[in-house]
């Protein structure tokens, strides 16, 4: 993509306005907490620190707003506590310039490499930054500096208050990811029932994942019906996958495959039910026809093998995913839930699964941080880079500003560290909506001003006002934000007294200045991801191949064989697929040409590998419990498997199509081993070598299809 074409999409892109589900309640109650920390601070100290304390609850409430399963509480009380700590060092600091100038570069570096604990630390830490460069200029002394600190403070304070004392949905993020979770598993089963060679996209499950990690102290609070489910999901998708598969027994056409699309749309129908259920906290309702279509004893007449093992695995899930989702209903409703699951389930379902994904505290998560941050101290990482191109932005841009005969110079630094972020598109992006809705919102907020000439108080009363449209409408585009944005800081700054009679103009100028020098800066120092697909799909491929002989070593012996390092690679696999498709989409809009992979082979290769987990995932599906017999030879065959995807891993890295021929061998030696076998005793090989013959056929096909697509 040419630069022309690319700041085009990306110009497109930032200005865009999407209609979003919005939540009122959340945002009246974010502006409420902003109307009682300025009420409280006019009446007891003035309207200079009403101003600052106003930025601590504003930012405090915006905190919250961010994709994060942390309690709520927890962020507004960190945001609020760090932005005064801030505050106060920028202040001491502030009269002398060489010292402010690096303390500024340190906090930006800090605050860029944070989004190597992810995108909420990030954000946090850089509008903690931006908010310090106005919050600095209201107070004039040290003890005044004090003061301020201590009530931007107290807006976190007040805002994690409300959040305890006035909840709105409890646990409301959580249940969301699970019942999208499982209503992605039940768009699965349907979609299984025309293609049943369908691919599954595993981000729900992992979202779900993440949201199911909590502390210590969480886990006594959590609602009952967020326990458990989540594990169930992911034993329903590789049986849902086997049933619906042709290679495991069942026609494409006939009796067996009709019988087969009825439990596919039962599964789908209650998968769904239980989602709604947990999203909106209410008892489960059954669909009776998916009920009697999964009690009916047609299925053992009609199916033998894998696939009748494949359905009652799948009522043994589905009746554990309906007790579940049940949760804390009356007794009359667990009691008509669980009769309704043992039925369905045939008394074959075993106690849920116990969930130990816990996540650190506070206190603990500070090593992991750190640890994540020092990961990021190399070269060729994009974390480094933003942060190095952050800190160099921010100084730059204070200096420009306090040479710059305009006045308010704090807007064009505090500009570029807002709209700044590791990925191109994203920086661009906002710089362009930043600077429309910053025109927008400053002028509209200045007109009123000139025409009104607003007192303190209603001055206060605009700034709530702009605020709480900030909270509703912050989701459906940057633009409208920062339009909200620019109003709220001038109703602030005009109830504190600044002079607004040249408002437009140096604003809008200066953030203009800051969002041109964060685009410079990334064209100057870039961190373009089209260099690395390649490194990302060769990550992909080494996944995907541990997770396979993962799950082919299952077999061998599995007495002897726990399925931890199965579940290890699938949850690899995952994030190596996420991260080549998050690549992918970036790579798609910048512009550089790309180096050795083209669309074409992208697309060839990401089908052979998504094709390759899912003949895996397959024999995940049918892996022998324990005591059960062994398939001899499966352990070297796992073996040749994962030395091969490993040096086929660093073969596309290298730029060379990888060769199969030792997974080709080590198949046909196994092959002949069992023919052997077979002929001496007599017997045709068990269901377990057949299951595994069939299987790693398919997984070296899709390994010489991903050659093939690596070429095209």
């Amino acid at each position: 993509m040419s630069w022309l074409r690319a700041l085009k999409e990306t110009a497109r892109s930032g200005l865009k306005i999407e209609r979003r589900r919005l939540e009122p309640l959340i945002a009246l109650r974010g502006a409420a907490g902003l109307a009682v920390v300025i009420g409280a601070s006019l009446a007891l100290f003035g309207p200079v620190v009403a101003a600052s304390s106003a930025f601590g609850a504003f930012q405090a409430a915006i905190a919250t707003f961010q994709r994060s399963w942390r309690p709520r509480p927890v962020l507004a009380l960190v945001s609020g506590v760090s932005l005064g700590l801030t505050t106060f060092v920028g202040y001491v600091a502030g009269p002398h310039l060489p010292l402010f100038v690096l303390l500024l570069v340190i906090w930006t570096f800090l605050a860029g490499l944070a989004w190597a604990a992810g995108p909420t630390g990030g954000i946090i830490a850089a509008s903690n930054v931006a908010i310090m460069l106005v919050t600095i200029t209201l107070p004039t002394s040290v003890a005044q500096a004090a003061l301020h600190g201590a009530m931007i403070m107290f807006g976190g304070v007040v805002q994690a208050s409300l959040i305890v004392l006035f909840p709105v949905r409890r646990w409301g993020a959580q249940r969301d990811a699970l019942a999208d979770a499982l209503a992605a598993e039940a768009d699965y089963a349907r979609r299984l029932r025309h293609d049943p060679v369908a691919h599954f996209d595993p981000v729900p499950l992992m979202l779900a994942r993440r949201a199911a990690a909590v502390t210590a102290r969480e886990a006594r609070r959590r609602p009952a019906e967020l326990h458990g489910s989540r594990g169930v999901a992911e034993r329903i998708r590789p049986v849902l996958a086997s049933l619906a598969d042709p290679a495991m027994g069942v026609p494409s056409e006939g009796p067996e495959r009709d019988r087969v699309r009825e439990l596919l749309a039962a599964a789908g129908s209650l998968l769904d039910a239980a989602a709604r259920a947990i999203r909106k906290g209410d008892p489960v309702k059954l669909p009776a026809p998916a009920v009697a279509a999964l009690k009916t004893p047609d299925t053992g007449a009609l199916l033998t093998g894998p696939p009748l093992r494949a359905a009652d695995r799948l009522a043994a899930l589905l009746s554990d995913v309906i007790e579940a989702a049940e949760g804390d209903g009356t007794k009359a409703e667990r009691a008509g839930a669980e009769e309704t699951a043992g039925a369905i389930g045939g008394g074959r379902g075993g106690a849920l699964p116990a969930e130990h994904h816990q996540r650190p505290s506070l206190l603990r998560l500070v090593p992991v941080i750190l640890r994540s941050m020092r990961r990021e101290m190399h070269h060729g990482s994009p974390i480094l880079r933003h942060a190095v191109r952050l800190s160099v932005v921010a100084a730059i841009g204070y200096l420009l500003g306090r040479l710059l005969p305009l006045g308010h110079g704090y807007w064009a630094p505090m500009a570029a560290v807002m709209v700044m972020r590791p990925e191109f598109s994203q920086t661009y992006s906002r710089a362009v909506a930043r600077f429309g809705g910053t025109l927008v919102g400053v002028f509209l907020a200045s007109a009123v001003v000139e025409v009104a000439h607003p007192g303190t108080g209603l001055s206060a009363a605009f700034a709530v006002i702009c605020a709480l449209l900030m909270y509703l409408l912050m989701r459906t585009g940057y633009a409208v934000a920062q339009a909200c944005v620019g109003g709220y800081v001038v109703f602030l700054l005009g109830m504190a007294g600044d002079d607004l009679s040249q408002t437009v103009f140096e604003r809008v100028l200066l953030t203009l200045a800051g969002g041109l020098l964060a685009m410079i800066s990334y064209a100057v120092y870039p961190a373009w991801e089209t260099p690395r697909l390649r490194t990302r799909l060769g990550d992909w491929l080494k996944e995907d191949g541990r997770y396979a002989a993962a799950v082919v070593d299952q077999y061998a012996d599995p007495a002897e064989r726990g399925h931890d390092d199965v579940r290890q690679a699938l949850l690899a696999t995952r994030e190596a697929r996420i991260a080549w498709q998050e690549a992918v989409a970036t790579a798609r809009h910048e512009p550089v040409r790309h180096r050795g992979l083209s669309h074409g082979a992208a697309d060839a290769t990401q089908h052979a590998l998504v094709q390759l987990g899912r003949v895996a995932m397959l024999l995940e599906a049918h892996i022998p419990r324990r005591g059960a017999v062994f398939v001899p030879g499966a352990a070297p065959l796992a073996e040749a498997l994962r030395r091969a995807t490993e040096r086929g891993a660093k073969a596309v890295r290298e730029r060379r199509v990888p060769d199969w021929t030792p997974v080709r061998e080590a198949l046909e030696r196994w092959e002949a081993e069992c023919l052997a076998r077979e002929e001496a005793a007599g017997a045709p090989a068990s269901t377990g070598t057949a299951l595994v013959r069939n299987n790693v056929g398919l997984l070296l096909e899709t390994l010489e299809d991903f050659s093939r697509g690596l070429t095209s």
